[in-house]
């Protein structure tokens, strides 16, 4: 399961190699903000990498804006977690909590794909592959992450 929740992870927000590392974060920021700024670096990334065209950018806002929306959902579930966990989860809580995260990962891949789909129908072939390749790439390290 964790190899699941590593790529959905990958796909839902770009190669985490797209995103700053929360070391180089300015330390003023909250966890929110620097989680924000990540999903907007990796949108920023992403539109770059697949070399997203002015015609194209109603198609890809509406990416952009599941991605950002499902990073802060992803983001108060994790939080909602941690916040639990501090006031002491029995084993039973720790599973459910999962389960609920896993769940959630899998219903904001369901609605980034339709967003996408929209977007990737309307690419010229050698832009699909491109977009192919994005993606491969973004799952193939997130499989190594979770090695």
């Amino acid at each position: 399961m964790a190899i699941a929740g590593l790529m959905a992870a990958a796909v839902l927000a770009a190669p985490p190699s797209f995103a700053q590392t929360a070391a180089s974060a300015p330390a003023h920021q909250t966890r929110a903000e620097r989680r924000a700024e990540t999903v907007e670096q990796r949108i920023a990334a992403l539109h770059a990498a697949l070399k997203i065209t002015p015609a194209q950018e109603p198609a890809w806002e509406a990416v952009a804006q599941t991605m950002r929306e499902n990073a802060a959902a992803i983001g108060k579930l994790a939080s909602d977690s941690a916040a639990r966990t501090r006031q002491g989860m029995t084993a039973i809580d720790d599973i459910q909590s999962y389960q609920q995260l896993a769940q959630a990962q899998a219903d904001e891949l369901k609605r980034l794909q339709a967003a996408f789909t929209t977007l990737y129908e309307g690419m010229p072939d050698e832009q699909k592959k491109l977009a192919d390749r994005v993606f491969r790439t973004a799952r193939r390290h997130g499989m190594r992450e979770a090695e």
